[in-house]
């Protein structure tokens, strides 16, 4: 059985096309005073209960996927699992200065205590956040679906660039698929959210470049990027993350810059007002339905990546 949340319902309507399952009828609405009512309104006892649900900003979204886990598990559920695209408060993931919470071990901790079975997310900002939970992960990459999408374009001379040294394995794992070179953003961030570009290590001059990431949130260390291969003369400069958080002055700062397109996915839903001629967005839906399919039949999802 499928619910689907209020966060992003066009990846949950996709991905039960995928399946050839209907959504749940569920009632979500919101009191006067903001609270949050959910009811599910079919008979789920003995069910084993997918629940879509990306906790991107705002923060009701995570409230949201609290009290549909508790729904199903009080409406007798044989299995809930959290489906999660974007797992917000990942960054938040360790004491990197005083009196601080670790917020992601709190998200985690919270989704166990609902009443999740499982938690399937994609790329989250950490692989370490797997150890956050005491129920089992299936941690997914979106990497195959940007990857489809980068080989049809037919890109020549290709260099995948890594914004920073975090990126570096990811965009590895991109220029061996791709078989292409490899370069590296070197970087010094002054203040959250803001980054400064200091040198591009790798040969970029005359080349297609592609750089990759998991997030594009403000736009500021890729906008910079991209500025910074036009200077070392990149003929083209592609952009492909999975998740578009896109806070602040994300959306007119990729409109503005010369990045040819900017490919993300839909783990979050991105309305039309955040959307630019530039961009390109994929859809997740068929990986998750294969990977929700695999575990109600209890087959490897791993293998999705084989």
């Amino acid at each position: 059985m499928l619910i689907a949340g209020r966060a992003n319902r066009p990846l949950a309507e996709k991905i039960a096309a995928e399946l050839d399952t209907p959504i749940c009828d569920v009632d979500i609405r919101d009191f006067s005073d903001g609270e949050i009512f959910v009811r599910i309104n079919e008979n789920v006892r003995g069910r084993d209960v997918y629940i879509v649900q990306p906790t991107s900003s705002p923060a009701d979204n995570v409230v949201e996927l609290l009290l549909l886990i508790d729904a199903a598990r009080r409406a007798s559920a044989a299995r809930v699992t959290a489906v999660v695209p974007y797992f917000g408060y990942a960054r938040q993931d360790r004491k990197d200065q005083p009196r601080v919470p670790i917020s992601a071990k709190l998200m985690a901790n919270l989704i166990v205590t609902a009443g999740a079975d499982r938690l399937l997310g994609i790329d989250f900002h950490q692989h370490q956040l797997q150890g956050f939970f005491d129920i089992p992960i299936d941690h997914l990459y979106a990497a195959p679906v940007l990857l489809e999408h980068f080989r049809s374009l037919g890109l020549d001379d290709l260099a995948v660039v890594a914004p920073d040294v975090g990126a570096a394995k990811m965009a590895r794992g991109f220029a061996r698929r791709l078989d292409a070179t490899l370069a590296i953003i070197d970087k010094r961030r002054p203040a959250p959210n803001e980054a400064e570009i200091l040198t591009v290590v790798g040969e970029v001059r005359g080349r297609t470049c592609l750089v990759v990431d998991d997030m594009i949130d403000t736009a500021g260390t890729v906008v910079q990027c991209v500025q910074a291969l036009k200077e070392e003369g990149a003929a083209e400069v592609y952009c492909g993350a999975t998740h578009a958080v896109f806070s602040g002055a994300a959306v007119q700062r990729l409109a503005a810059s010369p990045a040819r397109e900017v490919t993300v996915t839909d783990t979050i839903l991105i309305p039309e007002a955040k959307r630019f001629p530039a961009l390109r967005v994929l859809s997740v839906a068929p990986l998750l339905a294969k990977a929700i399919y695999y575990t109600h039949v209890n087959e490897s999802v791993s293998s999705l990546f084989e």
